[in-house]
């Protein structure tokens, strides 16, 4: 994996930031590091960060339509180059991070807690705009809707639908899981692998995903913990 590229989900999608180096031989680990992810990136809309570099519009319109090419779109490219951000703009594309509409901002959740507890329930379904943000396990009874996220430094578990944005083991515990009864997550975190298996999204079962050896594996959710 080339230290150069970094790839994190951010609220209108993915943000792939790269670093230093020759662009052609960044621009050939970010498509590996994409073709890796081919089943957790389609359809994801992508805001792509290149720093310094000048692209002129033969080169970021063969990047776009590679891009398209492997089912996602390129929304957005960041630059500090004034050259660069002509050309994305020539081509259709923006060049700033779009601001929340202020229907969709983030709100917090009333979640009283005592202190020393390692969980939190939440009975609530969480929906668009909404994050939650806790320090040990959380359990939900409700769905978690497309465009609402939940990062736990331990387990997940969904009593409903999971539709939106979880990150389990967020401080880097790769013991923590995500369950749910239905299982179709935009984005999935374990610790720091971004990943959503196929074979899980969109399963009617309970399932439940965890890491093994750096992997994630998807089972049925009917196994005592």
């Amino acid at each position: 994996m080339n230290p150069e590229i970094k790839i994190k989900g951010i609220r209108d999608g993915l943000l792939i930031m790269v670093g230093d180096g020759e662009w052609a031989d960044l621009q050939t680990g970010l498509l590996e590091q994409l073709q890796q992810r081919a089943g957790f990136i389609q359809g994801a809309r992508i805001t792509l960060d290149i720093g310094t570099h000048i692209l002129h519009a033969a080169e970021m319109g063969k990047l776009r339509d590679t891009l398209s090419e492997m089912g996602v779109t390129l929304h957005t490219i960041l630059s500090q180059s004034p050259i660069t951000e002509t050309t994305a703009q020539s081509l259709g594309l923006g060049t700033r991070l779009s601001k929340p509409h202020p229907d969709r901002v983030a709100r917090p959740l009333d979640t009283s807690v005592r202190e020393g507890e390692p969980g939190i329930l939440v009975q609530r379904t969480l929906r668009s705009g909404y994050k939650l943000e806790y320090p040990g396990h959380v359990t939900i009874v409700g769905d978690v809707n497309p465009g609402a996220e939940v990062v736990a430094s331990g387990s997940i578990i969904v009593w409903g639908r999971l539709r939106g944005v979880v990150h389990a083991g967020a401080e880097g515990d790769e013991q923590a899981f995500v369950c749910a009864l239905v299982f179709a997550p935009t984005q999935l975190r374990i610790a720091g692998q971004i990943t959503i298996p196929p074979q899980a999204a969109g399963r009617s079962q309970p399932e439940i995903v965890s890491l093994r050896d750096g992997q994630a594996v998807a089972e049925p959710w009917d196994v005592k913990r």
